[in-house]
């Protein structure tokens, strides 16, 4: 990862955390019922994720109590507006930035010597079959500070009205509470400290229960699509829900999705843009064996792309250009069929969200896309950075360059 990190490609905006801070963080994990961490540096995200802990934990929804109950932890400002880089579900960055829109000013004070614990309830308590995914409607996004500071500020305004109240402004003992409670804790009077619940309404959305599942139920009829094959098994025999049920790798969705105008594909238009440029030259990149140049020269090369394209067998070289020679054959007789030239995974990469979306859809759909056929390198680090990573571990150190390029260049 060492290249993606120097193109602040990896986690750049991660924020350290040491110190006091870590003492605070702890105190959060024990709150929320989690165990301690014993590092005593590492980073967090927007969300208090880190993925330090998480690989000390071999857990990464260490955060997690069960698939249905996420957690998140603010110990810092900082955390306005940065990625969740490790999202359960495809909405949590809206709902840390509604955290962040509403409680703001208030964060920044508690955060000063306390930290905050989240839990996002959906009031369902534990899954226990696939379709318990369709009880999602409206989050409740609960507060809660370490050391019961809110408790405890009650405690010191109490002390105070008790101080003022009859002779009592001489007592030694009461003023022993007060000076140990400011001691101990500040002067908490005029401070606010109570951070009211938010609701938070679902529509479709991904989540990564159940081994990743999409739920579409803003179009004609609710759709569930299931990562995880044997979760899709279970699902199907469900008789009580009037929903559809896909598998991410069967055929049928994809034209599922086109009838109810969720997706399209119009060759002859993306032929002509930067999305299949990027997705033919990958095509090829997986062809190129033992080269005599570097793999990044020969995808930007014009020369050097058509010398290797001619260096591959013949059915290698079809596939990579069987887009192209499709819409050729198409001129001259429409007698020909797209499923005998076009590559069906090289197909279905080339559909795009359709343009009816809103930007919300759009950013979900783009997911279930690049989720589906994996070939638009660009589009796989923008939705979908956790597959990204694992990807790009395999790939050959002169083809990170390119893919490098890419995305840092947007093209």
């Amino acid at each position: 990862m060492q290249k993606l990190k120097q193109a602040n490609l990896y986690r750049s905006e991660l924020i350290p955390i040491s110190g006091k801070l870590v003492e605070r963080y702890n105190e959060c994990l024990k709150t929320l019922g989690f165990t301690e961490t014993k590092l005593t540096s590492f980073f967090i995200d927007g969300m208090g994720w880190s993925p330090e802990i998480a690989k000390e934990k071999n857990d990464t929804a260490y955060l997690n109590h069960g698939e249905a109950n996420p957690h998140g932890i603010i110990i810092s400002p900082l955390q306005k507006g940065k990625p969740v880089y490790l999202p359960y579900h495809s909405f949590d960055k809206d709902m840390m930035h509604q955290v962040f829109k509403i409680h703001g000013p208030k964060i920044n004070d508690i955060t000063r010597d306390s930290a905050i614990c989240i839990g996002f309830d959906q009031n369902i308590d534990v899954f226990y079959e696939p379709l318990d995914i369709l009880k999602y409607d409206d989050i409740t996004i609960n507060f809660r500070l370490i050391d019961n500071l809110e408790q405890i500020q009650k405690e010191q305004l109490h002390l105070v009205e008790k101080f003022k109240r009859d002779n009592n402004f001489i007592d030694e003992n009461l003023h022993q509470q007060l000076l140990d409670s400011a001691k101990n804790h500040g002067d908490l009077r005029d401070r606010d400290l109570s951070l009211h619940a938010l609701h938070f309404s679902t529509n479709s959305f991904y989540t990564r229960a159940f081994g990743g599942v999409y739920l579409l139920r803003d179009f004609i009829k609710p759709m569930v699509i299931f990562k995880s094959k044997d979760t899709y098994k279970e699902a199907i025999k469900d008789t009580v829900h009037d929903v559809l049920i896909y598998h991410i790798s069967q055929p049928e969705l994809i034209d599922k999705l086109k009838d109810y105008i969720i997706i399209e594909c119009d060759l002859e238009h993306v032929v002509k843009t930067p999305n299949y440029d990027r997705i033919k030259k990958y095509e090829l990149a997986q062809f190129l064996k033992d080269t005599a140049h570097p793999i990044k020269d020969i995808l930007n090369d014009k020369v050097l792309f058509r010398s290797y394209l001619n260096k591959i067998d013949i059915e290698a070289r079809k596939q990579v250009m069987s887009v192209e020679l499709y819409l050729e054959k198409l001129e001259r007789s429409n007698a020909y069929k797209l499923e005998d030239i076009v590559n069906q995974s090289l197909y279905f990469a080339l559909h795009l969200p359709h343009s009816s979306l809103s930007s919300e859809h759009r950013d979900l759909i783009h997911k279930l896309l690049i989720n589906i056929a994996p070939k638009d390198v660009l589009f796989l680090y923008w939705y979908d950075k956790e597959q990204f990573y694992k990807h790009y571990e395999t790939w050959d150190d002169s083809f990170k360059d390119w893919v490098i390029d890419r995305i840092g260049n947007n093209i």
